[in-house]
């Protein structure tokens, strides 16, 4: 029992760094060691300001935050960016806000990251999904086909907007020009979720950067690739298919009105760092994660993704600095796997799913990151049961019908009924189970029954199921 004498969080977080675990997650500057010297070497609780005089006001910058703006702006090749200090979720939901309203159709991606749906509700907008292509291998999702993203701009040629994720969190980019050639060639506006590709424009050896692609509006996590701190985000804006008046209304009614001046100082610092030292700083993980990819393809029981998997797809790059590790032969699940890494071997991976395990290298990896991380997988490798798993991705149901918008949905009166029960219901929820991590089902969208079997077959399986209701799955909100 807590009393007012403790400070748990804070003795949380003192025990784990007392651990010294290597470092493969993000934020990027790995606890400080890639921090930009400028943030590194200063008092920030100093820094924890207001909007005192020579100091600019992020809801209305004039002096130095639109100076630090512009550089940023300057540094990606941008028209015009925005610093965000409640994270790239916030950026995206003030994105899809500016370009669609009410009943306005938009194309997302079906694997999108959760703010999507938030920007969805927030906005009144109707999604028109696009399904991604899996690597079976390793149970994911792999991006968009351009084939896939033309043909449904055809059938739907009054969407206001096309989103799409570049990279996703596996670390795999489409051929992000391609797909910006194709939405401008019917005149829609591409918005790229970029969350985990803020590096990309800093070296010539990872993928295309969504803005150099042509993309007309991007949203970064500053944070997770780049060197700034945690929740420090940027929205860039490329084109005048972008209303750049809408967007910052939408910014302004979505941030806090008292920005943090340390998030907003680390976004300056990391671009300066990123501009003036980020491709060295690059190089050194690039030569680190291809060192432990060559070690990893030569360990028994373990498979790491690398650009030959992804022949067979359309889409044909991969962030190297992004280790994908496939453990099923271990007879691990990746959430195993993960937990061994951290409590056995010390090493902390950024996220782990039914079948793999992901370490991000971050800046400025060195060999001693490479050491700990190949003794760590080393060892996993020989940790085997004797069941072997496989990925077990179960086949997405047919396409569901959107019966309601998913903002209608959140609005609407809500029950909870029985899995089994529900046919023919409207969902009030999201759903989505891993592998490959596609929402079987979104707000908003009739429930059939081939859908009731296949989330009841993932749940007879014990597999991973994320469900913005009931995390057991026995009971689902519906449209009253």
């Amino acid at each position: 029992m807590v009393t007012q004498f403790d400070v748990p969080l804070i003795k949380a977080l003192n025990d784990y760094c007392l651990k010294n675990k290597a470092n493969f997650h993000v934020p990027a500057h790995r606890q400080g060691q890639a921090l930009p010297e400028e943030i590194r070497h200063n008092n920030l609780i100093k820094w924890d300001l207001t909007e005192l005089p020579g100091l600019d006001d992020l809801h209305n910058p004039k002096n130095v935050i639109a100076q630090a703006q512009f550089l940023a702006a300057e540094a990606y090749g941008s028209k015009r960016c925005y610093f965000v200090v409640n994270g790239t979720s916030g950026g995206l939901m003030a994105l899809m806000m500016a370009t669609a309203g009410e009943n306005d159709a938009v194309i997302i991606p079906r694997n999108a990251h959760r703010s999507a749906l938030s920007g969805l509700i927030f906005s009144g907008a109707r999604p028109i999904y696009i399904y991604p292509q899996l690597l079976q291998e390793f149970g994911i999702a792999v991006g968009n086909s351009p084939k896939d993203l033309k043909k449904v701009i055809e059938s739907n040629p009054d969407v206001k907007s096309v989103l799409v994720v570049h990279p996703n969190y596996y670390g795999v980019s489409e051929k992000i020009n391609i797909l910006a050639n194709i939405a401008h060639s019917y005149n829609k506006p591409l918005l790229v979720d970029e969350a985990h590709g803020a590096h990309f424009r800093f070296h010539p050896g990872l993928p295309m950067d969504a803005l150099a692609g042509g993309a007309d509006a991007v949203v970064q996590s500053t944070h997770k690739t780049a060197g700034a701190m945690t929740q420090a985000s940027m929205v860039h804006i490329n084109s005048n298919r972008i209303n750049q008046y809408a967007l910052e209304e939408s910014l302004s009614m979505l941030q806090t009105t008292s920005p943090s001046y340390v998030l907003m100082a680390s976004l300056d610092a990391a671009r300066h760092q990123m501009a003036t030292e980020g491709r060295d700083m690059i190089e050194k993980s690039l030569k680190v994660a291809r060192v432990l990819r060559k070690e990893i393809s030569q360990m028994s029981n373990l498979e790491v993704l690398s650009p030959h998997h992804l022949g067979d797809c359309d889409i044909l790059m991969l962030d190297e600095t992004r280790l994908v590790i496939n453990v099923n032969k271990t007879g691990l699940s990746g959430y195993e796997a993960a937990e061994l890494m951290s409590n056995n071997y010390n090493v902390q991976v950024e996220m782990a799913d039914s079948s793999n395990i992901v370490a991000l290298l971050g800046l400025n990896a060195d060999k001693t990151d490479q050491l700990k991380f190949y003794q760590a997988l080393d060892k996993l490798s020989k940790h085997t049961i004797n069941s072997k798993k496989t990925a077990e991705v179960l086949p997405l149901p047919p396409r569901v019908v959107q019966a309601i918008t998913p903002r209608k949905a959140w609005l609407s009166k809500k029950k909870s009924v029985l899995l089994e029960g529900s046919l023919g219901s409207i969902s009030a929820d999201s759903i989505a189970v891993y592998p490959p991590g596609i929402p079987a089902v979104y707000p908003g969208e009739v429930i059939s029954a081939e859908m009731i079997d296949y989330l009841l077959e993932a749940r007879a399986r014990k597999m991973h199921v994320h469900c913005s209701g009931d995390a057991s799955m026995k009971f689902l909100r519906v449209v009253v």
